[in-house]
């Protein structure tokens, strides 16, 4: 931080404002749209394309402004406004919306009907299950295997494709699509060296994510996401922690010694990356990144949000820009 003159802006810099404060005036340019790279490290694990985060506000950010955001190469913040087990099944919605391998799978046992089948792929909105007994995958069954069947009672062992072809853990994107080209196969059992089954690689998802090279995902091709917690609520901060890839420290002025200390505290406990803030002056942001040593990215300005009105009430405000 200290080489791009960090804490000589937040104390001396010649010009402070916030985003209204602005008029950009068209120019003459040389470069297209498509040629200009906006992209940055929000802290050393998250790389944006979009420099953007969506606010953790309940009429802001909840599953569909986050799971946007990852998609444009941005980063959505799940607001705290509702109880704990709400916020983490948001975190998991986001995972679950796109992912390379998909990890919770639903699966189907080989002495199940084809009826069952077909109503488990309706009701979840799926076009196919592997068939697995005692943890080990022992077909595929296809929404194209049970549509037509004559007999509704008919078991899915009788009607699955025996011997899918698979992949390891270790699968990259290429070679999974590769092998759905060879085999004309829209869906791949991830197994392990005992056949147990590990995951899914859909062709629906591989899409996906080629159309969108520019989103924010993590190592398993899933969606990005962060979620605002309070620095005194180490409990929904370890349920999230799970989940999402950032915490985002929700509140308004840091620089209070027990939200240093309470965050501090937090930090011990989880391994996401750790967004510290609101801060608005060179102390706040020396102690912020000082005390608490997991600190990866600061959240900069006190009442300067579009329609906050903390500066106009009380007069306590700290720009954004430096």
């Amino acid at each position: 931080m200290g080489r791009f003159g960090f804490f000589e802006r937040l104390s001396s810099a010649p010009l402070a404002a916030t985003f209204g404060d602005f008029i950009l005036l068209p120019g003459k340019v040389k470069v297209e749209p498509s040629e200009v790279d906006l992209s940055t490290r929000l802290t050393p694990e998250i790389r944006l394309s979009l420099p953007m985060l969506s606010s953790p506000m309940d009429t802001v950010t909840e599953v569909d402004m986050a799971v946007g955001m990852a998609r444009l190469g941005g980063l959505g913040v799940l607001h705290r406004n509702c109880s704990l087990e709400e916020q983490v099944s948001m975190a998991r919605a986001v995972k679950r919306a796109e992912s390379f391998i998909i990890r919770n799978v639903v699966t189907i046992a080989p002495d199940a009907t084809v009826a069952e089948a077909r109503e488990l792929m309706r009701s979840r909105g799926i076009s196919g299950l592997p068939v697995v007994e005692a943890g080990r995958l022992l077909g595929i069954v296809t929404r194209r295997d049970v549509s037509f069947a004559p007999d509704d009672g008919a078991r899915v062992r009788e009607v699955m494709t025996r011997e899918p072809v698979t992949v390891g853990r270790d699968v990259t994107l290429d070679q999974a699509r590769d092998l759905m080209w060879e085999h004309r196969i829209e869906k791949l059992p991830v197994v392990d060296s005992e056949g147990r089954l590990l995951g899914l690689i859909t062709a629906r998802d591989i899409a996906a994510m080629e159309s969108r090279p520019n989103s924010t995902r993590g190592p398993e091709g899933r969606l990005r996401v962060a979620a605002a917690v309070s620095p005194f609520d180490v409990e929904r901060a370890r349920a999230l922690d799970r989940w999402v890839d950032a915490l985002v420290i929700d509140v308004a002025h840091f620089h209070n010694e027990n939200v240093i200390s309470a965050t501090a505290r937090l930090a011990k406990e989880v391994s996401a990356e750790l967004i510290v803030g609101n801060v608005g002056t060179r102390e706040a942001a020396v102690e912020a990144i000082t005390r608490v040593e997991e600190a990866r990215a600061l959240r900069v300005g006190v009442g300067s949000g579009s329609i906050c009105t903390t500066g106009e009430v009380t007069g306590v405000a700290a720009p954004t820009l430096f």
